[in-house]
């Protein structure tokens, strides 16, 4: 099953409009306020540390040359062609391989598997923005991609996430800036219940080894020049 036609096209719009520039995008925020609070997390569960490194939605590569400055073989991995254009402009040292790939066609996760073997797979934000009947598909892609030695980090937002940006959507003046053209382009976050996720994981056959809550940091400030924060869950997971 691969994404729906829907879906692929709102990403490809919108990152064929977005800016070059680090942090014109809503999410994405300096690395080291994103990956580079995760990977003390994620570290201590990785069995086998040497594996490629998959940043899988990778959007335009923030997070994956972070990623590529730590570890030798990483592959960033998106939907989106427009979005994987962006990635390698900012990319100049090439330091990163990058992929199109649609993760919810098991048969692209396989062949990525093949090619690459097993791999440590960083996931932020995917599957909220997902259509519901890709999610299942989307984890099974990445249970493909893990084999039986990696181990999977995926960050979604939390519940609550989804009150705050309603709230932020139907304010009089409108949305914030950086926020207006995920709503435009249709790719308004959908609504994942906090407890979906590691089934999600368990129905690909993954064991959840750790999990918690973090905020996740945003590019766009509030009136007052506060950050918006969203809550936001983590898991680890893997084969046991």
């Amino acid at each position: 099953m691969s994404v729906t036609t829907r879906y692929r096209d709102a990403w490809e719009g919108f990152w064929q409009e977005a800016p070059d520039e680090q942090g014109a995008v809503f999410w994405d925020a300096e690395p080291a306020l994103t990956v580079g609070v995760h990977l003390p997390l994620f570290e201590p569960h990785l069995a086998a540390p040497g594996l490629p490194f998959v940043d899988l939605g990778c959007g335009n590569g923030t997070q994956t040359r972070f990623l590529a400055d730590r570890y030798p073989h990483v592959v960033g991995a998106d939907l989106s062609a427009a979005a994987l254009d962006h990635a390698r402009r900012a990319d100049r040292a090439g330091q990163a391989a990058y992929r199109l790939l649609d993760a919810a066609e098991k048969s692209e996760a396989e062949t990525l598997h093949a090619e690459l073997g097993d791999v440590n797979v960083y996931m932020r934000g995917v599957l909220h923005q997902c259509e519901p009947g890709d999610r299942q598909p989307l984890v099974d892609g990445v249970a493909a991609l893990v084999g039986e030695r990696g181990r999977a980090f995926l960050v979604e937002l939390a519940e609550a996430a989804g009150l705050v940006l309603r709230g932020l959507a139907q304010r009089p003046e409108g949305p914030p800036g950086k926020l207006a053209p995920v709503f435009r382009h249709g790719i308004a976050p959908g609504e994942v219940a906090d407890d979906a996720v590691p089934e999600y994981l368990r129905s690909a056959g993954l064991t959840v080894f750790a999990s918690g809550e973090l905020p996740l940091v945003t590019t766009e400030c509030l009136a007052d020049g506060s950050r918006i924060e969203l809550p936001s869950r983590w898991v680890v997971a893997g084969r046991g």
